[in-house]
């Protein structure tokens, strides 16, 4: 057996893994060192318990709930009690699943609220103006604009796409 099976067959993935997933944790060990020279380790530990209880608890089944509702409402199963000649004919090209054209804009404009919400909302603005002299009044604005282009252009390649699996069964 080659020193490369047998690594796989111990490690259970390709060498580089191990690489990748120890700079993460060499990258994750500096950030937490910058953290606890700051002094703000304890606002860091309550910010992080706080994120992941917010989203374990409260954002995944969420999400996980519209996603199941959109998966259920954009089904393609015909129904049970249609007669076999009135059910349309499948087409010979693939056809994308239009949920994730849906599903990726969604995401994309749901981590922009969540990085940016205390501007998008207006909630930091006294300190944002203090700071930078700003005010946050454009941040809702601009979100909802990259959130309409993102959408935008997710429906624009479902249509291109679909056009595409049209034409491959002619």
């Amino acid at each position: 057996m080659t020193g490369r099976n047998l690594w796989a067959r111990a490690y259970g993935a390709p060498w580089w893994h191990l690489l990748v997933l120890a700079l993460g944790f060499l990258v994750a060990g500096y950030a937490a060192t910058r953290v606890v020279d700051a002094g703000i380790w304890v606002g860091f530990v309550v910010w992080f318990v706080g994120a992941v209880i917010l989203h374990d608890l409260v954002l995944f089944p969420l999400y996980s709930a519209a996603d199941l509702a959109a998966r259920s409402s954009l089904s393609h199963t015909p129904h049970r009690g249609r007669p076999a000649a009135r059910r349309r004919p499948r087409p010979t090209g693939r056809r994308p699943a239009p949920l994730n054209y849906l599903r990726v804009p969604t995401a994309f404009s749901g981590l922009l609220l969540l990085v940016w919400f205390p501007l998008i909302l207006h909630g930091a603005e006294p300190n944002y103006r203090a700071a930078v002299g700003l005010s946050t009044i454009p941040y809702l604005n601009r979100w909802i604009l990259v959130s309409l282009a993102l959408f935008a252009a997710s429906a624009l390649l479902y249509v291109l796409r679909r056009l595409a699996a049209g034409w491959v069964g002619r």
